[in-house]
C-alpha cells in the first residue's frame, strides 16, 4: 500500500490543527497594547503547542521519508496519533485560559505523553513492518528522545499538583530537546 495519502492526509490534519489553535486566540477590546497583557497565557500555551505540533509535522515527514510501504495496521496507529494530536487545540486552549492552572496543565501534559506513546506505537509498527536491518532501523537506533520524553511527561504531570511553572518547564524542555531537527533519519538516508 502507498504511503502518499497516508502523509497527504496527516499533513491536512495537521495544517488544521494549527488553524484550530490560531482561532482560539480571540482578539482583545481595545487598541492599546495594555489590552494584550491578558492574552499572554493562551499565547504562551499557543507557541508550546505550536512548537510541538510542528516537531510532529517535521518528525512525522522523516519517518514516512525512511518506509517503502504501509498496510492498514500502521494507517490504524497513524490515526491513533492524530487523535491525540487533534485534542491538543483542546488542551491548550483549556490551559491557557485557565493561566496555567494545575489540572488544565496536568491534562496538556497528558495529551503530549499520549501523543509521543502514538507515536512510538507508530514508528515500531513502521519498524516491524520494514525489518531490523531496513534504513528505519538504523535511524532510530535505541530511540533515546522518545524513550527520556515519555519519561520526563510522567515526571510533569503530576507536577503540575505542586507548581505548575515546573510542568510548563518540563513540556518546553521536552519541545527544545526535538525542536533541533532529527538528522539520524536523513544521515540513514543520506
Amino acid at each position: 500500500m502507498s504511503k502518499s495519502r497516508m502523509e497527504a492526509f496527516s499533513d491536512g490534519v495537521l495544517a488544521i490543527i494549527i488553524t484550530i489553535m490560531v482561532l482560539e486566540m480571540k482578539v482583545p477590546h481595545g487598541d492599546q497594547l495594555a489590552d494584550l497583557r491578558g492574552l499572554w497565557p493562551v499565547f504562551l500555551s499557543y507557541v508550546l503547542s505550536f512548537m510541538y505540533v510542528g516537531i510532529y509535522w517535521n518528525n512525522h515527514h522523516h519517518l514516512l521519508q525512511a518506509v517503502h510501504r504501509i498496510d492498514g495496521k500502521i494507517l490504524l496507529a497513524n490515526l491513533h496519533l492524530l487523535f491525540w494530536l487533534t485534542l491538543v487545540p483542546f488542551t491548550t486552549g483549556w490551559m491557557g485560559e485557565n493561566h496555567f492552572a494545575a489540572l488544565p496543565t496536568a491534562i496538556y501534559g497528558l495529551d503530549l505523553l499520549a501523543a509521543a506513546i502514538a507515536y512510538f506505537i507508530l514508528s515500531h509498527g513502521l519498524l516491524k513492518r520494514h525489518g531490523q536491518d531496513s534504513a528505519l532501523a538504523k535511524a532510530l537506533g535505541s530511540d533515546f528522545k522518545g524513550k527520556i520524553s515519555v519519561v520526563v511527561y510522567l515526571i510533569a504531570i503530576p507536577l503540575a499538583f505542586v507548581h505548575t511553572a515546573i510542568s510548563c518547564g518540563l513540556y518546553l524542555a521536552i519541545a527544545v530537546l526535538w525542536f533541533f531537527p532529527d538528522k539520524r533519519i536523513e544521515r540513514a538516508l543520506g
